[in-house]
């Protein structure tokens, strides 16, 4: 991976990696730059390799001779264009090693895929290399159609892994956490977890906010940071909202705030699957979410399991959080929900994947 900057796609390298480590496994997680908030989570017996490279194009001929030297029984690359590099440096390396490749995104969608040339790079670098790869894995239904129609691969040659993400429930936290006007408060709790970038879409849930302020009484608290924190902090002015909204920026165990919470509410025009909302069920928290390609409407269960909305629909969103508010929730169906998410039954999928036969106990990975 790149680093272990917050984000979904490095919580699930960490949460395999921890889990690896526990079912006897010796884990190497090579990095570009070993970086990141993360970083601190991983079990000590996880070997960090750090490329020590700035580019990704540099992270080549190193990765090459990790490979040799090591040759490791498999190799999960995550995140084009790793995915694309590390097939090229297993030829390269001419290692047996077995590679799976994980995207975590609806490539269709991203940012990359705006313009012509990126979207050919992209999908053209794809459609040469994913064929040579031993697996091939998508985080949802949604993302693994997305991807064969992105890079024109055979859909039967993907496979689907639901993101890990739930391990022992935690206990309850009592303690005030910062920020105590929002944690303290007597009105309604509303959280949202998310980098402050221009797919998480917090625009369009902020004027939804704006819209609830009307005729409910709540905060919002909005744990991330990234580019959009000015433009954002100045759009809750401009609509009067400041004094309701708490951008504390980003912790690295948001737990106790989606125990304390009374509503989670995901604005994305896009996730490849939406980790938050595993999150926030498995604390039986009740969930608002975009119907953006390709995660929350499959872990919602089409709408059983909480509120989807158009994307971008700033009334709708305000609807939809006024009525979860003011409606009863089951929260032990919630939590059993985020169950069918958990993180051994993520690695028991893995293992498939990364090791055709039977699985060795003393394998590298």
């Amino acid at each position: 991976m790149p680093n272990l900057k917050g984000g979904g796609a490095e919580r699930v390298a960490i949460n395999l990696a921890n889990r690896f480590i526990q079912r006897g496994y010796k884990i190497d997680i090579i990095l570009m730059s070993a970086t990141g908030e993360f970083l601190s989570e991983l079990n000590q017996d996880v070997r960090i390799i750090d490329l020590q490279v700035r580019r990704l194009r540099g992270s080549f001929l190193p990765l090459v001779r990790y490979l040799r030297n090591n040759r490791p029984e498999a190799l999960l690359a995550n995140m084009w264009p790793l995915t694309s590099i590390a097939l090229w440096a297993r030829a390269m390396a001419q290692v047996s090693t077995r590679v799976v490749v994980a995207e975590h995104t609806t490539w269709s969608g991203d940012p990359l895929a705006n313009s012509v040339f990126g979207r050919m790079k992209v999908s053209s670098t794809m459609h040469l290399t994913f064929p040579n790869a031993d697996g091939i894995l998508a985080v949802s239904h949604g993302a693994a159609d997305d991807l064969a129609r992105f890079a024109k691969l055979n859909r039967d040659t993907i496979s689907v892994v639901y993101n890990p993400i739930v391990g022992e429930e935690k206990p309850q936290c009592n303690t005030p956490m910062a920020p105590t006007a929002w944690w303290s408060c007597s009105h309604a709790r509303i959280l949202a977890v998310g980098n402050l970038i221009p797919i998480k879409d917090y625009s369009c849930l902020l004027n939804a906010f704006s819209h609830l302020l009307q005729h409910v009484q709540a905060g919002l608290l909005i744990l991330g940071e990234g580019n959009c924190r000015n433009a954002l902090e100045a759009q809750a002015k401009r609509l009067g909202i400041d004094k309701n909204l708490f951008m504390p920026g980003f912790v690295n165990d948001p737990g106790p705030y989606y125990q304390r919470a009374n509503l989670h509410v995901l604005s994305s025009t896009g996730e490849g699957f939406g980790n938050v909302i595993v999150e926030a069920l498995a604390a039986g928290t009740p969930v608002v979410s975009t119907d953006c390609p390709s995660g929350p409407r499959e872990i919602l269960s089409g709408g059983k399991f909480g509120g989807l909305v158009p994307v971008g629909d700033a009334h709708s969103m305000a609807y939809a959080m006024i009525e979860s508010l003011a409606g009863g929730h089951d929260r032990v169906a919630l939590k059993a929900r985020a169950q069918e998410f958990s993180i051994d039954k993520a690695v028991d999928q893995y293992e498939t994947l990364l090791f055709r036969k039977t699985v060795n106990a003393q394998s590298k990975l």
